[in-house]
């Protein structure tokens, strides 16, 4: 679809132009999770977990109080972790382990972020509506990872 494709291209150049050239991470991460939570149509969480002490921690975020620690394996957030791959959950509830932090939260997407080649956390974002998030979701986030991998690492 153009128009996602367009919309993603959009945020992701809102994103270069918040965290290029600026060398505070945790200040880079609150301003993406800012941005997500302010552009994602029906989405209720958007933020960063990184990995500390052999489990997911939380990080910058918008929305509700969210779980603090999560353990590699567990969950949608730490089953993208323990896979090293984008976890994209069209009902929660049906997903085996999830941990529920908002229960309005219907759908989710999961992303991994890398530093040169290791998993250093993941990007996080719930949404009250099943089946919320679609495949040019996930490829739009992707793409926006890897402009975080690029700048703030």
């Amino acid at each position: 679809m153009k128009d996602m494709s367009d919309f993603y291209d959009l945020l992701i150049q809102q994103a270069e132009a918040l965290i290029g050239g600026v060398p505070y991470p945790t200040a880079n991460y609150a301003n993406l999770s800012a941005l997500l939570y302010q552009s994602l149509p029906e989405i209720n969480w958007a933020g960063f977990y990184f990995i500390q002490d052999g489990k997911l921690v939380l990080g910058p975020f918008q929305g509700k109080p969210a779980c603090i620690e999560i353990e590699i394996g567990k969950g949608v957030c730490g089953t993208a972790v323990f896979r090293n791959e984008t976890q994209v959950v069209k009902n929660v509830h049906e997903f085996p382990g999830h941990i529920a932090c908002d229960g309005a939260s219907m759908s989710e997407i999961v992303i991994p972020i890398h530093r040169i080649g290791a998993i250093i956390g993941v990007l996080d974002i719930d949404s009250p509506v099943e089946g919320r998030f679609k495949e040019d979701d996930r490829l739009g986030l992707e793409k926006l990872i890897s402009v975080i991998e690029k700048h703030i690492l």
